[in-house]
């Protein structure tokens, strides 16, 4: 039986009018047809009909770049430094599952309804995320740096096991950053995306301590090192920051979706707008460590694919992505914001053109028929948000939060009360 939603009004996506009186058609976890309701209702009698009413409806909202098992993590006050951030969240003990499941309520209370998610503890959090109502790109984390290289066999094996795939969970790989994995385990990891097509990530330029460690081993992250006890001294030099190092070993000729990138120079961004590779900007957990201006807009100008994303609960607070956006709103017109929080954040994720994105996991076997998502159209993953708003510009400068959330077709919010588990 096929759902028929209407709604005052509708933006099916960035940089499109608003519809009135509008109608949703849906069919299983697909959207089927977006037109008048009036036309819907005579084509499809049979059809259940949901009357929303004053509401406009939105594409659920995508976060590209969140820690999920993290979300059990209170923010503390704003660190001396970023490595001191680190040390502090290395020494808590919470359980990843239990921060997944928080995130994942938080996102569909907060209208996301997709995400790219650093999964660095995999093995615990992947069963939890292939049951969750979300569309979820679990990169999965691999650190392997000097003493703990060692490691980076069994930790790219947990890191790219598809056991737990699904048609709403793709399995995707993250080597780290470049203060945490050697160059070999950037190339295995590169090798392993550029094979199957599966999505990669990478932390990258989000200090400027990057560039002093990868060319001296010296500053924050040489500290983080040596606090750990592990460090050695043939871990290579590259000379000419982190933007220079991920095009050096291919990452930049890839798709690979590169996280903060706060630190970039003139040269860097003619680097970056020549290479394939999208930005996500995190703006509450640039504020929190006090981060200088972000290049988010000379990105998007020289045609880089910039989309957004909050970091974890421990730097942003929560996974209200709308709120991140709320920062940039006198920055940046409603479309192109509603644009970073959807269609380009798929694209940096790896979901838009899916299922072709990840068209040579056919021969593994491993292959998961996969819709796109981040905009309301015909073909298209049913993940809808109804706001109490006119438009987007006014949810930005409101708290206005989400009263009603479909993802694959079923309701999961409903005047903030959530439904799920099933």
């Amino acid at each position: 039986m096929s759902t028929l939603l209407r709604a005052a009004r509708l933006q099916p996506a960035a940089f499109t009018p608003i519809q009135f009186d509008a109608g949703v058609l849906i069919d299983g976890n697909c959207i089927t047809a977006v037109e008048s309701f009036q036309q819907l209702h005579r084509d499809h009698p049979e059809a259940t009909v949901t009357d929303l009413g004053d509401v406009l409806l939105l594409p659920g909202l995508i976060n590209a770049h969140v820690h999920l098992e993290l979300s059990n993590h209170p923010r503390g006050p704003a660190p001396a430094s970023f490595v001191d951030w680190l040390l502090e969240l290395m020494g808590r003990s919470l359980d990843p599952a239990a921060g997944a499941a928080i995130g994942v309520e938080q996102c569909l209370r907060f209208g996301v309804t997709a995400v790219g998610d650093i999964s660095r503890q995999c093995t615990i959090t992947r069963a939890l995320l292939a049951n969750s109502p979300l569309r979820i790109v679990s990169f999965g984390e691999v650190q392997a740096m000097a003493q703990r290289r060692t490691l980076l066999d069994e930790r790219f094996a947990a890191a790219t096991d598809t056991s737990a795939e699904s048609d709403t969970l793709t399995i995707g790989i993250s080597p780290h950053a470049p203060y945490s994995i050697e160059p070999d385990g950037y190339r295995t990891c590169l090798a392993f995306a550029q094979k199957t097509g599966r999505p990669l990530a990478t932390h990258l330029a989000e200090t400027p301590d990057e560039r002093e460690f990868l060319a001296n081993h010296t500053g924050m992250f040489a500290r983080l090192w040596k606090t750990l006890n592990a460090w050695d001294e043939s871990v290579p030099t590259f000379q000419g920051g982190p933007i220079r190092f991920a095009q050096s070993l291919g990452l930049l000729d890839y798709p690979t979706l590169l996280a903060h990138v706060n630190e970039c120079d003139d040269d860097e961004l003619d680097i970056l707008a020549a290479g394939r590779a999208s930005v996500v900007y995190c703006p509450r957990t640039h504020a929190y460590f006090d981060r200088p201006p972000h290049r988010w807009r000379e990105m998007i100008a020289r045609g880089i694919n910039v989309a957004i994303g909050t970091d974890s609960c421990a730097s942003s607070g929560d996974l209200n992505l709308m709120d991140d956006l709320r920062l940039l709103r006198d920055l940046a017109d409603a479309d192109t914001l509603l644009a970073m929080a959807t269609i380009n954040a798929s694209k940096a994720i790896g979901l838009t053109g899916a299922p072709h994105v990840h068209a040579g996991l056919r021969a593994s076997g491993g292959y998961h028929e996969s819709l796109d998502v981040g905009k309301i159209m015909p073909g298209v993953r049913a993940d809808v948000v109804a706001w109490r708003a006119k438009n987007f510009g006014e949810i930005l400068a409101t708290k206005s939060e989400p009263i009603q959330v479909w993802t694959g077709g079923k309701r999961r919010l409903s005047r903030k009360r959530l439904i799920w588990p099933d």
